[in-house]
């Protein structure tokens, strides 16, 4: 017989094998094809099958042995002569091609070769990556489709065969370029993703528009002189209406912010006696030209008010393109090319002292740090790991800051050390004022503005660094209350504050605790400085539905415009009601990083995202959670935020809040194993000692923030654990 394909051969092989041996209930089958001179590298297609005609595992195309010539190495000699590398690549697909619809091997080998022939990386492990991402992009169509790339580069090593690398991505990985390694987790089974329902929301004229034109541009960020965090967030507004400050552009001219990084305090570099800076970095996409858009740069410097000084001098507003697209350009004659001292007014892409400013990197791994630099053929992650390991002993920290809208506010979130180790942190505290009839802690104790302010007063004196104010209780069985009802309990509190004589009580910062955007509005706009949504910004339903993605945009604007920051908090539906403990299949943590991080990415990414700076996140203890599983939860609370593959929660700020929660009240009820205590039940004024241990494990686990009801106990809780972790000076 004659076959088309080898998954033609595959799928006769199947239909052979279960008519023939009614034994056989499942198989697996792998078809080969060696290489010949036609044919560079060994050709399989892999597929196992039940009787059924279920697939268990998708189908997998795989070139094996591919020998590839190409500059790849650091070492003067590597970067002059080409070098063997034999690359094994295998596409895992859900479905296989249709009878007559051969996958095309020739032109996956042919296009790896030309890809490969013109790189010009440092790395394998840069190599590796673009391979990936070239095979991805081009060689699968849906979500869930997986690429492996293995490479093996036998001249690296005297004494060994070959050094290798193995790496697995997936087309999603590389939705925006430059390239973010993300590696989502699933969401819960049956749980429709909020990104899954943003798209289905969007025209398909939108999703087809052509990128053709469009170029993906990275720009650094830095001020020092007046309000910085204001002076930042008008040149970035600026940066989106590029036909309000040049006037020869025609109306199709665009820019869009689609990610920023944290934001960082750092010292000056080149000419230090000068005030410290703001320093961050954003994503945009444009279909403006390189130069264009340096003129542009250049203006928002103008308006927003840079006065020329000495070069590295102080500046309000100073912006810089890193990266356009992977291209490298250099508008200076090529006589003048030789050193880095006659760039005024030339433009310079890669920016030519990237690889040397942690503050330029830092901001830059937040967001892409997969990105190979197109010159030194390193990842920014590389790149940045090089800078620290050389940093000098007493080199003066790197912080990072959430500014508030009230200057010179801002929290230091977290820093690090000479050698690049974080530092010591601080665990600021958050007072809770529930102006509510029906709270379960404090319901009716403050929800008129005499008893509100007092209890203020008291948690400023006693040490609160922010306020929570909230109108609309999420007690198990409250009961709903009307949105004008909810903005007339908050916002009288919150002018009255504002009111006060008492300096420190009247500047105290404030945030409202409220998932709905008309509130939200309207106590910002009263003296708020912050939100606190305990939803996340996509309301009360669940699983989510479209009614979701309405709810998340207007909250999400809203966040975008007032520029606060905002805490966002993983739940499961109502949470008055809500008690889904189904789908974490043992692992919370893991549950919480994926369904809290779809929603943060969908916040900081994309036209119209939230400044990552701005986001708080809050894993939600006490709400949609097993009782038991919140004290491993409160065990483990750091690494909802670490550095590891596939958290899109990496380095947010973290905020914990456990004061008095009924989850508490079921250890105390539980009998000693040993001992003559019987347990007992407890309301929530019972569980103060309880909370303080919770503080106590918050502090060690490296939260920023603790939301409190009794400020001044639970202060002395979290300075003295403060002490024990951080040392006196934290």
């Amino acid at each position: 017989m004659q076959y088309l394909s080898l998954e033609d051969l595959v799928t006769s092989s199947f239909h052979y094998i279960f008519d023939h041996h009614a034994e056989v209930d499942k198989a697996g089958i792998v078809v080969s094809q060696e290489s010949s001179p036609f044919q560079p590298a060994r050709l399989a297609c892999k597929a196992t099958r039940t009787r059924n005609g279920e697939k268990e595992t998708p189908v997998e195309f795989v070139l094996e042995g591919l020998k590839c010539m190409t500059i790849i190495g650091v070492n003067p000699d590597e970067r002059t002569h080409e070098q063997p590398l034999f690359l094994d690549v295998a596409i895992r697909k859900g479905s296989q091609k249709k009878q007559g619809e051969p996958f095309p091997f020739r032109d996956l080998f042919a296009s790896i070769s030309d890809h490969s022939s013109s790189s010009r990386f440092g790395t394998l492990e840069a190599f590796a990556f673009s391979v990936a991402r070239h095979v991805a992009m081009e060689f699968t169509q849906n979500a869930g489709e997986e690429v492996i790339v293995r490479i093996a580069k036998p001249m690296a090593l005297p004494h060994a065969k070959s050094a290798c690398i193995s790496i697995s991505r997936k087309r999603e990985h590389f939705a925006l370029t430059p390239p973010r390694q993300t590696s989502p987790v699933s969401a819960s089974p049956g749980c429709t993703s909020l990104q899954q329902l943003l798209h289905s929301r969007d025209s398909p004229t939108d999703r087809s528009r052509s990128s053709s034109t469009v170029h993906t541009v990275a720009i650094a960020l830095g001020s020092n002189l007046g309000d910085r965090f204001a002076n930042i967030e008008m040149a970035l507004r600026l940066l989106e209406v590029p036909q309000a400050l040049l006037e020869d552009l025609d109306n199709g001219a665009q820019v869009t912010v689609i990610d920023t990084s944290f934001m960082y305090e750092t010292a000056p570099m080149y000419v230090t006696d000068q005030p410290r800076f703001a320093n961050c970095a954003c994503i945009v996409e444009t279909n403006l030209e390189s130069v264009t858009l340096l003129g542009l740069l250049k203006k928002i410097e103008d308006v927003v008010g840079r006065v020329p000084t000495i070069r590295n001098g102080p500046r309000a507003i100073d912006l810089d393109i890193l990266t356009y697209d992977s291209e490298r350009i250099d508008t200076r004659p090529e006589d003048k090319r030789y050193d880095l001292q006659n760039l005024t007014g030339e433009l310079v892409v890669p920016h030519p002292r990237l690889a040397e400013r942690e503050f330029v990197l830092r901001p830059l791994n937040d967001m892409m740090p997969d990105f190979v630099h197109p010159v030194l053929g390193k990842t920014i992650r590389t790149l940045l790991y090089d800078i620290l390991s050389a940093r000098r002993v007493g080199e003066p920290p790197m912080l990072k800051v959430l500014p508030f809208p009230k200057y010179p506010f801002y929290w230091i979130i977290s820093s690090t050390d000479s050698t690049g180790k974080p530092g010591p942190h601080t665990t600021h505290i958050m007072a809770t004022l529930n102006a509510t009839p029906d709270s379960f802690s404090d319901g009716s104790m403050h929800d008129t503005v005499p008893a509100a302010l007092k209890y203020v007063r008291t948690s400023v004196e006693s040490g609160a660094h922010i306020v929570d104010v909230g109108g609309c209780s999420t007690r198990p069985g409250a009961t709903s209350v009307s949105e004008n009802e909810e903005t007339d309990r908050v916002v009288p509190i919150i002018s009255a504050i504002r009111a006060q004589e008492s300096e420190d009580v009247a500047n105290v910062l404030i945030s409202v605790d409220t998932f709905r955007w008309k509130v939200a509005e309207a106590a910002v706009q009263a003296g708020a400085n912050c939100i606190n949504d305990v939803y996340a910004f996509t309301g009360p339903d669940y699983p989510l539905v479209q009614a979701s993605v309405e709810h998340f945009l207007q909250m999400r604007d809203i966040a975008r415009r007032l520029s606060v920051p905002v805490v966002l908090m993983h739940s499961r539906g109502d949470v008055r009601s809500n008690k889904d403990y189904s789908d974490y299949h043992g692992n919370l943590v893991s549950a919480i990083q994926s369904e809290l991080g779809d929603k943060v990415q969908a916040i900081v990414r994309g036209a119209g995202g939230v400044r990552r700076w701005l986001v708080i996140v809050d894993p939600g203890i006490g709400f949609s959670k097993p009782a038991d599983a919140q004290y491993t939860l409160l065990s483990r609370a750091a690494s909802i935020t670490a550095d590891k593959p596939g958290n899109r929660l990496i380095g947010y700020p973290l905020l914990i809040g456990t004061s008095k929660k009924s989850f508490l009240a079921s250890i105390l009820q539980r009998p000693d194993s040993v001992g003559t205590y019987k347990g007992r039940k407890t309301g929530p004024e019972g569980r103060i000692w309880a909370t303080a241990a919770t503080m106590a494990c918050a502090v060690q686990q490296g939260a920023n923030v603790v939301r409190v009801h009794d400020v001044l106990q639970m202060r002395d809780v979290v300075a003295t654990s403060s002490a024990i972790w951080n040392g006196l000076d934290s």
